[in-house]
């Protein structure tokens, strides 16, 4: 009986041994529920944690914002359908040299400042502001005669209704008869945007106005070049000056190079241009106001 005893617990003994062997192998293609350990799920960052890395894609639109607006460039970011998220929004305007119909006149407004550089694919597709990344709607509009401040309010309002925009984060720059169209517009809709950046701004701010750009409390970053003999550096010296006279906080700030003609537009809205460690969009970026209705 003693080797038939034997014979049963040795039977029994490998049978728990390849169950418990049996349990602890998987297999490709096995029952993971059986199988497979338990693997803890892992937290995706959300589309706002993943910076830009692919340039802005520029388009042309052909539509009658305004009278005086006959279509615009828009730069949206390589993500924007594949989000739901909102943006900060950039409204550039060109030079009296670029005007034009807005359809077969509208490349002419790729010729400067932040549209040539989406064009020529070396405006950053991100930045990086207080540990956040910002990519920008960059809308940039064609005017047939002088702007006037209701032209801009309608290329922003056309922008709000047809793009994600962040409303807090609405920004506006422009260069020569564009960077007076900033000052005029900031004037009179100070409390809609979140500052603003006139490069050799064509523009004649009196003392009341400047009042109005300091009660708005709007932040200001002007640029010139001192040489400039088609708009002379003193009108962005004298704007500055006044604005500051009634002290606003943030208190405007101006740059203006020795030299470098009317064309102060290619360093001021170069991203590698910094002051205080900033170029002129991470700068922007620092400033949000609440949304405001008009």
């Amino acid at each position: 009986m003693k080797p038939l005893f034997q014979y049963v617990v040795t039977l029994i003994f490998a049978v728990v041994i390849l169950s418990s062997c049996q349990k602890d192998v998987s297999f490709e293609g096995a029952n993971p529920e059986v199988s497979s350990p338990v693997v803890p799920a892992v937290q995706l960052p959300t589309s706002t944690d993943i910076p830009e890395t692919k340039p802005a894609v520029q388009t042309a639109v052909n539509a009658n914002v305004s009278s005086n607006i006959g279509g615009f460039y828009k730069a949206l970011p390589a993500r924007y359908d594949s989000t739901t998220q909102k943006y900060p929004l950039l409204i550039f305007l060109h030079g009296v040299g670029e005007i034009g119909n807005g359809t077969s006149d509208l490349s002419r407004v790729l010729s400067f400042g932040v549209p040539k550089l989406i064009h020529d694919a070396k405006f950053p597709a991100s930045f990086n502001v207080g540990g956040k990344n910002y990519s920008f709607i960059v809308i940039s509009p064609q005017f047939k005669n002088w702007p006037a401040p209701a032209d801009v309010n309608a290329m922003i309002d056309y922008a709000v209704a047809n793009y994600r925009v962040d409303a807090s984060r609405i920004y506006v720059a422009g260069l020569s008869m564009g960077g007076g169209a900033t000052w005029d517009y900031a004037v009179e809709y100070g409390n809609r945007i979140a500052a603003i950046v006139p490069i050799c701004g064509a523009a004649w701010l009196d003392d009341p106005r400047c009042a109005k750009l300091a009660e708005d409390k709007l932040p200001v970053w002007a640029f010139h070049n001192n040489d400039d003999n088609t708009v002379s550096a003193n009108t962005t010296r004298f704007i500055v000056e006044t604005v500051n006279k009634h002290n606003p906080s943030p208190a405007a700030k101006e740059t203006i190079w020795p030299s470098g003609g009317h064309d102060a537009w290619t360093k001021a809205t170069d991203p590698n241009y910094t002051e205080n460690n900033v170029n002129i969009y991470e700068w922007m970026l620092q400033y949000s106001r609440p949304e405001s209705k008009y």
